[in-house]
């Protein structure tokens, strides 16, 4: 007895073998040809062209042309200091520069070795931007009216020299309606470099 007992268990386990020696395999029919994919990289984009310098000036586009600002301003040669408004949101900011050459009246003597822009007239070209932060283009009536009336902590940080573009910007901080007092942020830019900022106060005409 115990010896078919060792002899059914040895078959079992014979026959439990034997079934999976036996199973079907999946066989493939004929032979598979191995493919390589190959992803190609995109056509490199051509280079743009270079721009020449002289196509790189700052020749911004005018918001307001000079003829426009006299429309707005009583300024007049030798003292209008603003050539041109590239951004404007009235009673909030402006962007405007002036543009310095070798011709302007003050150089002569200022000095006549070493042109400079005086800082009083960077400052008067900021007031004048200012100004236009402040009047409406379309009412004549109110052409010019207003006044300077304070300058603080105003420094000077850089010379402004022929062949510059004093590019300024005004921005409002605070404007009291009821007495017409206006609190102006002024900064003016020769390229990336500060040149000139100061704290403007405008006194508005009624």
């Amino acid at each position: 007895m115990a010896l078919l007992a060792k002899n059914q268990v040895r078959c079992g386990t014979s026959a439990r073998t034997s079934r999976k020696a036996v199973a079907p395999a999946f066989r493939p029919v004929g032979r598979c040809a191995a493919v390589k994919v190959v992803a190609e990289a995109p056509a490199p984009a051509a280079a743009p062209a270079k721009v020449g310098t002289e196509k790189t000036g700052p020749n911004f586009k005018a918001l307001r042309d000079v003829n426009q600002i006299m429309q707005t301003l009583p300024h007049r040669y030798p003292f209008l200091l603003v050539d041109r408004v590239v951004e404007w949101e009235k009673e909030k900011y402006a962007v405007g520069y002036k543009c310095v050459t070798a011709n302007d009246n003050f150089f002569p003597g200022h000095f006549p070795d070493r042109p400079i822009m005086p800082g009083v007239l960077q400052v008067e070209a900021m007031a004048q931007l200012a100004g236009i932060v402040m009047l409406d283009p379309e009412d004549t009536a109110a052409k010019g009216l207003f006044f300077f009336g304070g300058i603080e902590n105003c420094r000077f940080r850089k010379p402004v020299v022929p062949g510059d573009v004093l590019m300024m910007r005004a921005e409002v901080t605070k404007f009291n309606k009821r007495f017409g007092i206006v609190k102006i942020d002024a900064k003016g830019y020769v390229g990336e470099e500060l040149a000139v900022e100061a704290e403007l106060t405008l006194a508005m005409g009624k």
